[in-house]
């Protein structure tokens, strides 16, 4: 190999000698090819030269070269041919074909382009791909290979289609899509009351339909546990099966009116609205999240005999005290700081003897003190209605 040779001045680009331009992509991509003709025949020059089947009787096939040259042999000397997106592959192992003619075409191919690496790996570190009916697979146990490579795949192919829910076994897994997509309104609640999980798509509203219906038949208690990494979207799940369950829980509305005189709002808004002002007292941003929980909590959703809400009771824990006094530069403390700052309500700032300079406190200026596309003085609004 060359030795490095240190050189005055800017580096040269060594990206033409590690990638294949898109230029060249396109114009590989576009050759004539068919696939019940094009072959790879032996050769002693050339190791083997490209081929396109006339014909084929019995175990014998009739090859024209493309010297014009027609020439008659076995089978098994006729190796098939992998199409044209497949030409100057960085991994071999992605080839249609394996076999020795597009080996030694595709290594040759490459270092005519002046690339001289292809990828090799250890036989552990090689997955097998699933048979295509399970592409975007609902319910990854029923893969056939089930690996990290097939698993991601799925997800990364389901996401990609706009479905961002997918079973693995027990689990629903979800992933984030950072936009809002019409999958929590009343009309798709409806679609999954009393269905089994079978029946219809894999929704956070399935697996919460599926406790609902076991704690009736069953008459017991049912756990839903909601995990991931930082800004994986358990807040929002957490709050769509609560918005659930005070769906399918509500009261009649004769029961509703007997209760409006003297609470504020029915049973069911009261367990929903609480969101907002946990939000306010325990959500704070972060790199990689706007309004990430620094807390965690345990929801009790109590039911009647007949399935109605009866109540709901929280405990919070391990919230982060540290982010109180200090934040990161990129990072806020948590929401109610900055939403008093605003001054929306009337007399809040006031009661607090608070100027009108949010960089007067140290303590919530440290970092960001605005977050794109969120209105804190909107959010004050929000919270003071929902604090009885």
């Amino acid at each position: 190999m060359p030795r490095i040779v240190k050189q005055e001045g800017e580096d040269p680009d060594p990206t033409p000698y590690l990638y294949v331009s898109l230029e060249q992509k396109r114009i590989d991509q576009t050759k004539p090819y068919d696939a019940k003709k094009a072959c790879w025949v032996p050769d002693e020059a050339e190791g083997f030269l490209q081929g396109e089947i006339q014909s084929t009787k019995g175990d014998l096939v009739n090859v024209k070269l493309p010297g014009g040259e027609e020439k008659t042999l076995k089978k098994e000397n006729v190796f098939p041919m992998n199409p044209p997106k497949f030409e100057k592959v960085e991994d071999m192992a992605d080839l249609t074909y394996l076999n020795d003619a597009s080996v030694l075409h595709n290594l040759k191919q490459r270092y005519n382009a002046k690339l001289i690496y292809v990828k090799d790996f250890k036989k552990e570190q090689v997955g097998q791909v699933n048979p295509p009916k399970f592409e975007k697979c609902e319910d990854m146990s029923n893969l056939t290979y089930l690996n990290d490579a097939s698993v991601l795949h799925n997800l990364k192919q389901r996401y990609y289609a706009k479905l961002i829910y997918t079973y693995s076994g027990l689990f629903c897994v979800a992933i984030n899509p950072y936009k809002r997509f019409p999958v929590y309104t009343t009309r798709c609640a409806k679609l999954y009351r009393g269905k089994r999980r079978n029946e219809v798509p894999p929704h956070v509203f399935a697996i919460s339909d599926g406790a609902y219906v076991n704690m009736l038949t069953n008459k017991e208690n049912q756990s839903m546990l909601i995990t991931g990494e930082s800004g994986a979207g358990k807040t929002e799940n957490t709050k769509k099966v609560i918005a659930y369950f005070a769906t399918v829980g509500a009261s009649t509305k004769k029961e509703e009116e007997a209760a409006g005189a003297k609470k504020k709002g029915t049973l069911e808004d009261q367990v929903v609205q609480t969101n907002p002002v946990l939000e306010a007292f325990g959500n704070a941003k972060t790199v990689r999240n706007d309004n990430s929980s620094r807390f965690g909590k345990f929801i009790r959703i109590h039911f009647g005999p007949s399935g109605k809400l009866a109540g709901a009771d929280i405990e919070t824990y391990l919230l982060e005290k540290a982010r109180v006094i200090s934040q990161q530069t990129l990072e806020r403390s948590y929401h109610i700081f900055y939403q008093i700052m605003s001054g929306s309500v009337p007399g809040v700032k006031e009661m607090c003897f608070l100027s009108d300079n949010i960089h007067d406190y140290n303590y919530i200026a440290q970092g960001k003190t605005t977050i794109p596309n969120v209105d804190d003085g909107e959010e004050l609004q929000l919270t003071d209605v929902r604090i009885p």
